[in-house]
């Protein structure tokens, strides 16, 4: 598996990810946004035994995919900072997911954004996994909503944020925030923020879990 950066911002490259098998597909097929990829080294499939709920329409084609592609992000210059760049989109083919593949695209690509240029690097996440998946990625919670039910986190793009950790102020202010906001959660993401949080779940357990 290689990393690669598919384009920069404004250089109008696409990826036709397979909406079966990646959230936020559509996203990617904007030019705008810079776009790198975690991809089999050969070109092959990345997921060649992965076999999708539901067949393609007539008018799709599976190999208009780019099928080669096991986990994708899309980013941007943030338009008020020139000095910051905005993850936009994160996605992991849905068979390889829990693999620690977001994680490892997104130090990567930080890593890239910093040899560019940037001096920060924002994203807005709207669930309690992702917000601590990027936690572990040296992100921290700005204090900052957006959108709906999105917290905007942030670190140094040559380091990770400091002052802060997974048992943290900022870190639990955030599960806070996704706790008392107005989205509904499921009971799966309740029992994720209460157990960080040292509560009691719907399950009757308490008590910090380990990531």
């Amino acid at each position: 598996m290689e990393y690669a950066l598919v384009g920069g911002p404004d250089s109008g490259t696409t990826l036709r990810l397979d909406y079966r098998a990646f959230a936020y597909a559509g996203k990617f097929v904007v030019g705008a946004p810079g776009k790198a990829v975690l991809r089999t080294s050969d070109g092959s499939p990345a997921v060649p035994e992965w076999e999708p709920d539901e067949p393609l329409p007539p008018t799709v084609e599976a190999s208009e995919f780019d099928d080669d592609v096991v986990a994708a992000i899309s980013f941007s210059s943030d338009r008020t900072d020139p000095d910051c760049c905005r993850l936009r989109y994160v996605t992991v083919h849905v068979a390889r997911r829990a693999e620690g593949l977001g994680p490892r695209l997104i130090d990567r690509t930080v890593a890239r954004l910093a040899a560019d240029g940037y001096d920060r690097v924002k994203i807005a996440v709207n669930n309690s996994f992702a917000y601590a998946a990027l936690y572990k990625c040296g992100f921290a919670y700005t204090g900052e909503n957006t959108g709906i039910a999105e917290l905007v986190l942030e670190r140094s793009a040559g380091e990770p944020a400091a002052g802060d950790d997974a048992s943290g102020g900022r870190y639990r202010a955030g599960l806070r925030a996704f706790r008392d906001g107005d989205r509904d959660l499921d009971p799966a993401e309740r029992e994720f923020i209460a157990a960080r949080l040292g509560e009691r779940g719907e399950s009757g357990e308490s008590g910090e879990r380990k990531e």
